[in-house]
């Protein structure tokens, strides 16, 4: 898969992966689920949602380093900033052959393009908040937190290659 369908991907997973409906509860559930299914694979990620600015969920799984949290930070910061994935403003900027402080005059010690936070969505309102999570390589942070979204949204999506 080359990056422009990797890109066409992410953006196919940003239209289809939203809530109809978020609240403490949910986050708490997705929380859960995300830190279910990182267990399963073996990994030590931390884990945050956000909705609105407000910490909903926040859990570091055992292992966890504490840099971890700042990596979290840093991917959710270009969430909110742009409302798109990590994952996918990491490889525009890759495909165009630049930076995120050229491009963007964001430094990286508030940003990061690293995958692994996602908008959250709510139908009919947009981007209202941050899923993040840190601690895997990129791809697979993307991956993990895509595939728990969509499941727990009883949805299905194609993996990225």
């Amino acid at each position: 898969m080359n990056i422009d369908d990797e890109l066409q991907a992410l953006s196919e997973q940003e239209a289809t992966l939203a809530f109809t409906h978020f609240d403490a509860t949910t986050a708490w559930e997705l929380g859960a689920a995300l830190k279910t299914a990182a267990e399963r694979r073996g990994l030590s990620i931390a884990i945050e949602i956000q909705l609105a600015g407000q910490t909903l969920f926040y859990y570091a799984m055992p292992g966890a380093t504490p840099d971890i949290a700042d990596w979290v930070r840093r991917k959710r910061n270009l969430v909110n900033h742009f409302h798109k994935s990590s994952y996918a403003i990491g490889l525009r900027l890759q495909q165009r052959q630049t930076s995120l402080e050229e491009r963007y005059g964001l430094s990286v010690r508030d940003y990061s393009v690293h995958g692994g936070a996602f908008p959250l969505t709510l139908t009919g309102l947009g981007c209202v908040g941050s899923i993040s999570i840190s601690g895997a390589p990129q791809k697979e942070d993307h991956q993990l937190l895509v595939s728990t979204l969509a499941h727990f949204l009883g949805l299905s999506l194609p993996a990225l290659h």
